[in-house]
């Protein structure tokens, strides 16, 4: 029982540590405001959602999380270390996907999960690779030159590629997109069970809030560059006092009209 109890304890304790901790950050381009003065945290295990219309300011805050962009202001600490200063050593525990960014087109599938394979310094690869295959029903493309995919089937080995490290962060951005409904809801219930398998923490951009409602613990609401809410979908919800996350990102994206809500 003593050990039961002390397993129990640990464990939440474990849950409760900040992966992410993002303070007072700020992004601005030749005088443009991108992300102003933001503000987060991302607990170990966590599936947070950042939402917000388009120029809400979320890729931005992504892209510096992933020590793409140089932040104008603020600290990005991610396992504890300094982002700016360990930047190589955080990113090797970390992984990105994004239906966006496309695979070598003239490698077959199979050569290009070899690649980041050997880029990772992943081990027992060819297992890895046919266990990925076969999580994400695309074992049938191993030998398909990649550029011949389909948008469908290129998010599905895109995702493959990012869980190739057992990363303990992982980035999505619309992991979804360019799925049929079916597909959609599979990647979706995979993305829970990895994280229930694996305690990998995630970070999930995505316009797709049904997406959202069922992958994600918390949600950070972004507009203009700031976190306008934050919470469990359903209190992003019920604090906008609509009826589902969708009518709270339209209503917003259409003129923000909701503001003086949450300022209130």
């Amino acid at each position: 029982m003593w050990y039961r109890t002390c397993t129990r304890l640990n464990w939440c304790k474990l849950m409760s540590e900040a992966i992410v901790q993002v303070e007072r950050l700020r992004k601005e381009f030749d005088g443009t405001v991108a992300v102003a003065d933001v503000s987060f945290d991302v607990r170990r295990g966590e599936i947070v959602g950042v939402l917000g219309p388009n120029g809400a300011g979320k890729t931005t805050t992504i892209q510096v999380l992933l020590g793409l962009t140089t932040p104008t202001a603020g600290t990005v600490r991610v396992f504890g270390q300094d982002l700016e200063k360990h930047r190589i050593e955080i990113l090797q525990r970390c992984n990105f996907s994004s239906a966006y960014t496309g695979l070598p087109s003239n490698l077959k599938v199979w050569e290009n999960l070899l690649v980041f394979s050997m880029i990772y310094g992943a081990k027992g690869w060819r297992e890895k690779v046919e266990q990925l295959l076969a999580l994400f029903e695309i074992t049938h493309l191993r030998g398909k030159i990649t550029g011949h995919l389909s948008s469908g089937e290129s998010t599905r080995v895109n995702l493959c590629k990012a869980l190739l490290n057992d990363p303990e962060l992982l980035m999505l951005d619309e992991p979804t997109a360019s799925l049929d409904p079916d597909i959609a809801d599979k990647v979706r219930k995979l993305l829970r069970r990895v994280q229930h398998e694996k305690g990998t923490t995630m970070i999930y951009t995505s316009h797709n809030m049904r997406d959202v409602e069922e992958v994600c613990d918390r949600v950070l609401f972004m507009h203009k560059g700031r976190i306008i809410a934050e919470g469990a979908p359903r209190q992003v919800v019920e604090k906008f006092q609509q009826n589902s996350l969708e009518e709270v990102f339209i209503r917003v994206a259409r003129g923000g009209d909701l503001l003086g809500e949450v300022a209130e």
